[in-house]
């Protein structure tokens, strides 16, 4: 499939075209435009420039042109690996997977973290799972450092206010699973959010996994290792089904 598809009257704006094109994301787009790093047909671009067929787009001398295949990865993420593209990073994801092609996650998954994470080179589809008004699931098995009450997950379920980020979370569906383990679906992804509510009720997380995202699970998947997402998954993830 042609990922980017131009019009030959209104162009495509420039952090679009970069990240539709699987160079990197629309914020980190703008970052390379501001520094000057960004030409379009030889002539350095600014913030707000449209690209049009036949222009030549290129990132500090190397031209970026559309991948013609959508990729969307499953990857289980271990301990330790951070979901950064920074290759001066030594935990960064992309190196640890050693994809043939240019990949970049799909939100974060925080480094003392493991569990499903989604790679792709398609801005499109980045820009709607991340969207934060489409109230997209996203399921985690959590163990805490000390016993569960009825208390905890009806506290949980109902929305904790976070003193840091000064905002309530989401209701959200929470079940125990064991003494000190529960099973939570988020409908939102605001930073370490899992973190922040148990420590607001004076837990402590000491093991957080996802295990599925929308319509893709982890399943089986082993740590360290990736799958192609299957097309009836994507036809969900896109509301096509």
């Amino acid at each position: 499939m042609q990922k980017v598809k131009l019009d030959n009257t209104e162009g495509i704006r420039l952090n679009k075209y970069l990240s539709d094109a699987g160079f990197c994301s629309r914020r980190e787009a703008d970052r390379l435009i501001e520094a000057g790093s960004v030409t379009i047909d030889e002539k350095k671009a600014v913030v707000g420039d449209r690209v049009f067929e036949g222009q030549r787009v290129a990132v500090k001398g190397k031209q970026i042109a559309p991948e013609e295949e959508m990729i969307l990865l499953a990857f289980h993420k271990p301990v330790g690996i951070e979901c950064t593209t920074d290759r001066k990073n030594p935990d960064n994801i992309v190196d640890f997977i050693g994809y043939h092609k240019r990949i970049y996650p799909i939100g974060r998954l925080d480094k003392n973290s493991h569990g499903l994470i989604l790679m792709t080179n398609d801005g499109s589809i980045v820009n709607h799972i991340l969207k934060a008004s489409t109230y997209h699931e996203k399921e985690y098995i959590v163990a805490v450092n000390k016993k569960i009450t009825d208390d905890f997950i009806k506290k949980m379920s109902a929305g904790v206010y976070l003193t840091e980020l000064k905002q309530k979370t989401r209701p959200c569906k929470v079940e125990q699973l064991g003494d000190c383990t529960f099973r939570i679906t988020l409908t939102q992804g605001l930073n370490r959010q899992i973190r922040r509510m148990c420590q607001e009720l004076d837990y402590r997380v000491v093991d957080l996994k996802r295990i599925r995202i929308m319509s893709v699970e982890l399943g089986k998947l082993k740590e360290g290792t990736y799958r192609n997402v299957r097309k009836d998954e994507i036809d969900k993830l896109l509301g096509r089904k």
